[in-house]
């Protein structure tokens, strides 16, 4: 077991989500930047998709009721385990009664938070997932939870630090492909001109994003669009003119024009962009 003694911002648990339940209304959800997630499992020896904590902008204080190896990734956080400040993206070692304490990640957004056997809470169809637009998955962590881990697995770790460097603090470059919808759009290669700048409106759902210089993103097409399905990395252009790039919490359908998508290799960068961030996209394809 671990105690969660604190909580910041927000956390909750992730793992990859629950792909298949699209013709039931429900998104795949999972976490925001998955390679991260990825990497925080196999540095403990966990299966790539056993669930974890995400952590947003850090803050999180667990006690072990027992040995735990853990591994923090993601956003990089400051890790203190029991007052002595320990390496981003290594295997830490918790003994009995020990804390670790996350400070608050001065770039990047969300910290994965992974305990060899993975965090053992019941999973909802077919995941651990909390999904925050549906409701669906356990509750966000709070003050006083006590959270089951998993039988350790046979995989040993096989390193002790990953030296990957955290998430960009400049200019976000990231890749996008024009439609379904660009038609729509008096001008759509407008997206691609000069910057844009991640909004304080931004969450697991999607991050919206403001435009700093550069053209308008004008409708040629002002009628309604009949309500489609959405994908994860869609770039959906409201009447305000003001885009948002759907993120793993997104609606699965939706009724503003797509103008672009962003590519999948890309989502993960896009969920970790912190509000002020400037962003570019760069035409894919």
């Amino acid at each position: 077991m671990m105690l969660v003694e604190w909580v910041g911002p927000l956390a909750t648990i992730q793992d990859l989500g629950r792909p298949g339940w699209f013709d039931s209304g429900v998104g795949v959800s999972g976490a925001a930047d998955r390679a991260s997630l990825r990497l925080a499992n196999r540095l403990v020896g966990n299966p790539e998709d056993a669930a974890v904590i995400e952590v947003l902008l850090g803050g999180l204080m667990l006690r072990a009721e027992r040995h735990h190896t853990v591994a923090v990734a993601g956003a990089p956080a400051q890790a203190v385990l029991d007052g002595i400040p320990v390496g981003h993206a290594s295997v830490l070692e918790m003994e009995e009664g020990q804390t670790l304490r996350l400070g608050f990640a001065a770039n990047g957004l969300r910290s994965y938070v992974a305990v060899r056997g993975g965090i053992d809470v019941a999973p909802v169809l077919g995941s651990r997932s909390r999904d925050t637009l549906s409701g669906i998955g356990p509750e966000p962590l709070r003050a006083g939870d006590r959270l089951p881990i998993g039988p350790v697995p046979r995989q040993l770790p096989l390193v002790d630090v990953a030296p990957v460097d955290g998430p960009p603090d400049g200019v976000l470059t990231v890749r996008a492909l024009l439609g379904p919808r660009d038609d729509w759009f008096e001008d759509a290669t407008a997206l691609f001109a000069a910057e844009w700048a991640v909004s304080p409106d931004t969450d697991r759902v999607g991050a919206r994003i403001d435009r700093v210089g550069g053209p308008a993103l004008r409708r040629r097409i002002t009628g309604e669009l009949r309500t489609e399905g959405m994908a994860l990395g869609s770039i959906q252009v409201p009447p305000s003119g003001q885009p948002v790039i759907f993120l793993a919490d997104h609606p699965i359908t939706g009724g503003y024009p797509v103008i672009a998508v962003v590519l999948d290799a890309d989502v993960d960068a896009v969920a970790q962009a912190r509000p002020g961030q400037r962003l570019r996209f760069r035409r894919a394809g």
